[in-house]
């Protein structure tokens, strides 16, 4: 079952789409918004996804499903926790900062709470206040859960995930060093992120949902080029059901919560850092790594951080070929301080 919030109102409003992703049906009658549907699941699962087999045999009155008309499936969420599942990127990240890698994160997962009052649509513009700031894209799987009661076990996390789609955690790089030098964590140097049009439930994520992480290529595009296509189920250190259950360890989570994974990304054949897509390798799921690995290469960085005008497209395609949540397709766009 694939389910999107169509812009309009403050939290959007809930719709079926079909899962070619042609199509959309109000589900407005079972559900006005997917926090909603989320906060009452076990009542409204079975008539939504009724509503979908309805859409898909032609039942339902339908209209053509536009992406650029969805907003985030949960345009203000209750909470965003942000893993860093791949392991390989945060080293390359911190070494690109001269920061060592603790042989914890080895073992302990790393998660920072961002800002969820607010996410961008998946066609909405990156606002950036100055270039100056560094801005970077970051190509993420996120899963959506039901209600996570504190020090739940793993299965019991794996059990509470409803919904999965992709992210753009956009990160201003130039601005984290100094954040993260005052022993805080982030703020300011992680403006809004935003998500796929569409959210997937596990059981319609066949052949790439293994009860724990999604498999496939996350295909990542810099002004029309594509820039990687790391595979999102190999090189996760920590998987979802183990973020979860790290998340909750001393608090419970609600309906809604949003858990992502931290960029993808994977090693190289050699089990280096691996090479740019331009040398054959799978590339990279940020601009971060691409520079950490031109600055081994040639002792200094050579691709820019994002500039005003560029386009960044972030977009996963299922066993057929079929995208599968749709495309992030965004563009850098001057905001106004």
């Amino acid at each position: 079952m694939k389910l999107a919030s169509l812009k309009g109102g403050r939290d959007g409003r809930l719709a079926i789409v079909s899962a070619d992703l042609a199509w959309a049906t109000s589900a407005h009658t079972i559900a006005p918004t997917l926090q909603v549907a989320l906060d009452n699941w076990e009542e409204v699962e079975g008539p939504l996804r009724a509503l979908a087999l309805s859409l898909e045999t032609g039942g339902a009155l339908r209209e053509r499903f536009h992406e650029h008309d969805a907003a985030a499936p949960l345009p203000r969420a209750f909470q965003w926790a942000d893993g860093s599942a791949y392991v390989n990127h945060v080293a390359l990240v911190r070494k690109a900062r001269g920061a060592e890698l603790p042989d914890s994160f080895w073992t302990d997962p790393l998660i920072y709470q961002g800002g969820s009052d607010g996410f961008l649509g998946a066609r909405d513009p990156i606002p950036l206040a100055s270039e100056d700031y560094g801005c970077d894209f970051e190509a993420e799987v996120a899963v959506i859960v039901g209600d996570v009661r504190q020090g739940a076990s793993r299965e019991e996390a794996a059990k509470a995930i409803r919904l999965v789609t992709l992210v753009n955690d956009v990160s201003l790089r130039n601005l984290i060093p100094n954040e993260l030098a005052k022993g805080f964590g982030f703020f300011q140097s992680k403006p809004a992120s935003s998500f796929a049009p569409v959210v997937v439930t596990p059981d319609d994520l066949t052949g790439m949902w293994d009860g724990a992480r999604l498999n496939g290529p996350l295909e990542v595009f810099l002004n029309g080029k594509p820039f990687g296509a790391p595979d999102a189920g190999v090189d996760m250190t920590f998987d979802f059901p183990t973020l979860i259950a790290h998340a909750a360890k001393t608090r419970a989570l609600c309906a809604g919560s949003i858990i992502g994974s931290g960029t993808v990304s994977n090693r190289g054949a050699d089990g280096g850092a691996g090479k740019p897509i331009s040398q054959g390798g799978l590339g990279y799921a940020c601009i971060a790594e691409q520079r950490m690995v031109e600055t081994l290469d040639h002792g200094a960085p050579k691709t820019p951080f994002l500039k005003y005008g560029d386009e960044v497209r972030i977009e996963m395609r299922g066993p057929k070929g079929r995208s599968v949540f749709g495309a992030i397709e965004q563009r850098v766009s001057p905001c106004q301080l």
